[in-house]
Formats: structure tokens, sequence, C-alpha cells
């Protein structure tokens, strides 16, 4: 069960230019919605559902048991930086990033460093959010951005980021294997991936 606030914790600072990390990490801490800072603007993500928590297991197991490069492995629950603007972040549902990471005193890795990034479509994200997430990814340079969208069954697969956008896109439905291009040189199948129940979709 879900704890509730403590009424007499200290509410979270107002935002303000130059304190949005500050506030995203004490929201984090009162509510334990997942926040994150893209493009300058504080982004609230709920807590996931069943279902997008079951596509991220399934997809970390898949990643996992098909064998990743050496050195790289995933990771969950892992914020990347932009490059030159650490209060500028993303909290991925999965990540490939080197094994090092595992050594790290820090929270924040470097986008560089990410191999992959992944986002489970959350029911209630809008169009909008979606576009920011692929833009902030780009800017990032971060080489593969795949987007599961659980919403309709369907993927999305961006690479070879430049000048703040991807250059190759490729759409896919599930049952539809993800070919992840080189250096991870990996399939992902998609056809177990559990898509939302109706009331989840409207």
């Amino acid at each position: 069960m879900a704890e509730k606030p403590d009424a007499d914790a200290e509410p979270p600072p107002r935002p303000r230019s130059g304190n949005l990390r500050e506030v995203a990490e004490r929201i984090e801490e009162l509510t334990g919605l997942r926040a994150q800072i893209m493009g300058g603007k504080l982004v609230m993500s709920p807590t996931p559902r069943g279902k997008h928590a079951g596509v991220i297991r399934r997809l970390r197991r898949q990643l996992e048991t098909v064998g990743l490069p050496d050195g790289l492995d995933t990771y969950e629950v892992s914020s990347i930086g932009l490059p030159d603007d650490p209060d500028d972040y993303v909290t991925p549902d999965l990540v490939v990033l080197p094994t090092e990471w595992e050594e790290d005193d820090g929270w924040l890795a470097s986008a560089e460093d990410a191999a992959l990034a992944v986002e489970v479509i959350s029911a209630s994200e809008k169009s909008r959010e979606i576009r920011d997430k692929a833009d902030w990814y780009a800017v990032a340079r971060v080489p593969v951005f795949l987007v599961i969208d659980p919403r309709n069954g369907t993927w999305a697969l961006r690479t070879r980021p430049d000048k703040g956008a991807y250059r190759d896109a490729l759409a896919g439905k599930f049952g539809e294997v993800v070919h992840l291009p080189q250096p991870l040189g990996v399939d992902i199948a998609t056809e177990e991936l559990p898509a939302y129940g109706e009331e989840q979709r409207r």
C-alpha cells in the first residue's frame, strides 16, 4: 500500500528559474511521482500501472536474454542528463548503459553513454508530450530511441540523431520484430507485450 503524504511535511518550493531540480526532487520525495525536467519544463509522470510495468519487465528480460554487447546492460529508474545542462534530465523506463554505471555514486548518467532509451507510453500521455520526449532524446544525441505504445499496440524506433531531430524513424505493430541497429545488433519480439484495456485507452 502506498504511503500517504505527511501532512506536516514541508511543501516543495515554488518553481522558478534555477531551482527546478530542487522542486523535482522534493515532489518525488513527497508524492512518489516521477519528476523530470525536459527542455526547462517540470514534467510529472504517474506511477506505472501493472501493464506498463509488465511491458518494461518483458523488454528488459528480452534484452538480457538475447545478449547485449560486452560492457552494456539494462537499467530502470536511471536518469540521464542533457549534455552541458545537468539540470535538464529525463528518466527513461529502460536505458542501456555501460556496466560501470553500477559503480557510480551519482544519480545522473551521461546521455553520451546511453546506447538505447526506451519509453513506454502511459494511458494518459498526450501526443505533444510524446513529441517532446523524442525531441529531448534527439537533442541529447541518444543514438537509439524506442517508444512502445500499449494504448494501440504499436512501437516506433528512432535512430541517427542529428541537429535536434532523428533522421531515421520506423514504426510497427505488436507482433512485429524490432531490429535494433549496431552496435546493439539485437532483435526484440513484441507479440507478447500487453496492451492496455479499453478503459485505459479512453
